[in-house]
Formats: C-alpha cells, sequence, structure tokens
C-alpha cells in the first residue's frame, strides 16, 4: 500500500455503492501545506493555482475558432453567449471543487462509485471522445502558432506539441506549485497579447455594452445558433469539472466539518476569479474579430490562420499578428498541459488502474494525440476552422453526461451530508442542466434535419 494511501482521509461513506480508494494524482494528493493561522489572504494564497488550472480550458484554441466564427459573422452580438456561457461555468466549477473537496472523490471516481460497471463504462467512453475532441482543438491551435510564428509544417507541429507529456512529469515530480506557476504565466502571456490587441483595434465601446445584453435573434438565427453552442461547448468544458473536483484535493486542508468549509470557500474564490480572467480572453478575441473583420465586411472570416495574415493589413503594424501567433502558442501549450492531467483523471477514475506515472501519461496522451495527427494529416492546412468548431461542438453534446452526475451527486445529503446543496442551489444548477441538454437536443435536431434535407435534395 502506498503513503498516500494509508494516509487517505477516514470519510462517512453512506450513499455510495463502493468505497472510496486510492485518489487520482496520488503524488500530488495533500502534497501543499496550508497554514493554520495568518491572514485569510495568506489562506487563500494558499489555495489559489487550481481554478487557473481550470480556467485553462477556458480559453483554448477551440475557442479562438468559435470566437473569431462568431465576431467576423455577427458583430459583437454573441458576446452574451459568451458571458452566459462563463456565469454557467463558474457555478458548475464551484460544484466539482465542492464534490472533491467533501467527498475525497473527483467526479470520474464518484461516477464510478455510484453507477453500474455498463454504466460508468459509458461515461468513461464520452468522456474520452471530449477529451480527444478538446485536444484535436489544442493541438491543432499549438501546431497553427508555431506554422505562423516560425515557419514549421503542421503535421510536425502536431508532434512537438505532443511532447508536453514530457513537460508534465518534469515539473509535477518537482511539485504541483511548478505547474500551477507555469500555467498562470502563460494565462497573463495571452492576457497581455491582447490587451494590445483591443488597443491596437479601437472597438465600439457601444456596440460591446450592447453585445453583452442577450438578443432573441441568437435563438431564431440558425447560423448564429451553431456558433453559440460551439461557443458553450467551448467555454464550459467536460474534462474541466473531472479535472476541478481531483486537483482541489493537492491541499492539506482539514478533515473536519470547519475545514472542509473553509476549503469550499477559497477554492470557489479560487475558481470564481480565475474563470473572469477566461472571461475576458474570450470576449476579447470576438472583440477583436469584430472591430477589425465584421467592420470591415470581412464576414467569413473563421480560419485562425486567416485571422492571424488579416490582422497586420487592418491594424496597419505587424505588432497584432506576432502578438496573436504568442498568445495562441501559450494558449495551445497552456490546454495541453491540463488536458494530459484531466485525462490521467478521467482513465484512473473511471478504470482505477494503478500504472506508472509516466505510463498513464502515455496512454492518455496517445488516445487524445492519435486522432489530431491523424487529422492533420488529412486535411493539412484546409478546413482547420471547420474541424475546431465541431470539436467544441463535440464538448457541447457530451457536456450533459458530466454536469448531471455533478448536480446529482452534489444535491445528495446522503453523499454530501451537510455540504448538499441548498434549495436554491439545487434549483439553479439543474436549470443550467437543463439549459444545457435543451440546446445539445436542438442542435441534434437541426443537425439531422439538415442531413435529411441535404439527403432529400441529392437523391429525393
Amino acid at each position: 500500500m502506498s503513503e498516500n494511501k494509508k494516509k487517505l482521509p477516514l470519510v462517512v461513506e453512506e450513499g455510495w455503492r463502493k468505497k472510496r480508494t486510492q485518489p487520482t494524482l496520488p503524488e500530488v494528493y495533500r502534497s501543499l501545506r496550508i497554514p493554520k493561522t495568518g491572514s485569510w489572504m495568506k489562506k487563500f494564497l494558499a489555495f489559489a493555482g487550481p481554478g487557473y488550472l481550470v480556467a485553462v480550458g477556458y480559453m483554448d484554441p477551440g475557442n479562438w475558432a468559435t470566437d473569431i466564427a462568431g465576431g467576423s459573422q455577427f458583430g459583437y452580438t454573441l458576446l452574451s453567449v459568451i458571458l452566459l456561457s462563463n456565469l454557467m461555468a463558474i457555478l458548475l466549477q464551484a460544484l466539482a471543487g465542492k464534490l472533491g473537496i467533501v467527498t475525497g472523490r473527483d467526479l470520474a471516481q464518484a461516477c464510478r462509485d455510484h453507477y453500474s460497471k455498463p454504466v460508468a463504462m459509458i461515461l468513461w467512453v464520452l468522456c474520452e471522445l471530449a477529451i480527444a475532441a478538446c485536444d484535436l482543438a489544442e493541438v491543432i491551435g499549438s501546431a497553427i502558432a508555431l506554422k505562423l510564428l516560425f515557419g514549421i509544417p503542421l503535421i510536425y507541429g502536431v508532434i512537438i506539441t505532443a511532447l508536453d507529456v514530457l513537460v508534465v512529469l518534469l515539473l509535477q515530480n518537482k511539485g504541483f506549485r511548478y505547474i500551477e506557476t507555469l500555467v498562470i504565466v502563460l494565462i497573463l502571456t495571452i492576457g497581455a497579447c491582447f490587451v494590445t490587441e483591443i488597443f491596437l483595434s479601437k472597438p465600439d465601446v457601444g456596440g460591446i455594452l450592447k453585445g453583452f445584453v442577450p438578443s432573441p435573434e441568437i435563438i431564431n438565427n440558425p447560423s448564429m445558433l451553431y456558433i453559440a453552442i460551439g461557443i458553450l461547448g467551448a467555454t464550459v468544458m467536460p474534462h474541466n469539472l473531472y479535472l476541478h473536483s481531483s486537483i482541489v484535493q493537492t491541499r492539506q486542508y482539514e478533515q473536519t466539518s470547519s475545514g472542509k468549509r473553509q476549503a469550499i470557500k477559497y477554492a470557489t474564490w479560487d475558481s470564481t476569479i480565475a474563470l473572469f480572467f477566461a472571461l475576458f480572453i474570450n470576449a476579447s478575441i470576438l472583440i477583436v474579430s469584430a472591430a477589425t473583420f465584421h467592420k470591415a465586411g470581412m464576414k467569413d472570416v473563421a480560419e485562425i490562420e486567416d485571422a492571424y495574415h488579416l490582422l497586420a493589413p487592418l491594424l496597419g503594424t505587424t505588432l497584432g499578428s506576432i502578438l496573436f501567433g504568442v498568445a495562441l502558442l501559450a494558449s495551445g501549450q497552456n490546454s495541453t498541459l491540463t488536458g494530459t492531467l484531466a485525462g490521467q483523471i478521467v482513465m484512473e477514475g473511471f478504470l482505477n488502474i494503478r500504472l506508472p506515472a509516466w505510463l498513464r501519461r502515455l496512454i492518455t496522451r496517445l488516445i487524445a494525440i492519435v486522432p489530431a495527427v491523424v487529422v492533420t494529416a488529412l486535411y493539412g492546412e484546409s478546413g482547420t476552422a471547420q474541424l475546431l468548431i465541431l470539436s467544441q461542438v463535440i464538448l457541447s453534446l457530451q457536456l450533459s453526461f458530466a454536469v448531471v452526475p455533478l448536480v446529482q451527486f452534489t444535491s445528495d445529503k446522503k453523499k454530501m451530508g451537510e455540504f448538499a446543496n441548498p434549495l436554491w442551489l439545487k434549483v439553479l444548477a439543474w436549470m443550467v442542466a437543463m439549459v444545457i441538454i435543451s440546446l445539445n437536443a436542438y442542435l441534434l435536431f437541426q443537425t439531422f434535419l439538415n442531413a435529411y434535407l441535404l439527403f432529400q435534395t441529392f437523391f429525393g
């Protein structure tokens, strides 16, 4: 039995079909100390970090594809979708953190311990598909950035990006704080690039404020709704719910009622503040796209490469394109780092497989990287925008299968005890879940309807 398993705190197992086993990421489980005395700021800083790893998934290259397409086609209108998606993300990530802190289980382990084996296996497969779709966006985005900045062919860029697994291994062996620090530095880099981009693009402030107000046109316009659901899928990432419920357990919070309550409070602050950074990045991408491409009448700009090449002449300086490329590279590398961790958590949590750290990460990386290599080899430089947007729609379709168990578990008094969601939060959480399910059902209906009409056109 490992040292971490010996130190696994005892908790009430009422409400679960199976007893809790060794945590995922055992090498960093409860590895960071929390000061028992000192100011609230000192304690908050000790908890700060996991939220930023989660926020990375909300500003990955998949967001870039949907935000660029939304901004160029519809101006500032879809800013309201980014805002609403972010608010839903804040709620869901807070619930994910609470699940991990209270039960000592990440979401994958909770699914395995609650559902029957066949159901848990189905949820695992769906989650692996979501991670593969997400990684497709991240890897292609990084590969595009390497090509734009350094002229490296896409296929080689994909392979280079895959080597991030070695970085994760190196940093995690040094301590989880090193991974958190790298991620925060990359987020600040992305933010600095887009502050400059906004300054250069001179957007319409009135249009931005109006864009944050929801418009009925989003529902009535099928093209706008497709991009909107893509933005939802790119914003609320299903694998981030699994990730957050695990990495909050890297802190040595006290296994008492007051200790857990304090941990929930600071973890929620951490993820909420971090997700507001993600909101700024996502909104900035759409704003720059609307202020440059839509304003110039270029309403069909969706390719990231096209955006890179068009920014320089439209902004009157090559700095805009260079910053765009640097931010894209930082975004892709950041997302692949956290995606690798999420893949490990999902595989360990659902299957309860114990493998050497390097082998676990190699397997989870291959599951995600092989589709990216195949797609890049087949499509090359064409069709990347459609693939990126499609990957986000796939994520959106899988989202319900992560959100429903999360809301179900955190609302269950037998599982959560005194920390179960109060009535108002339970109602709000189920409303968010129903919105996500309804939008996904509508998307499926529209997809099959379009396929049927296309079939009728050719064979009717």
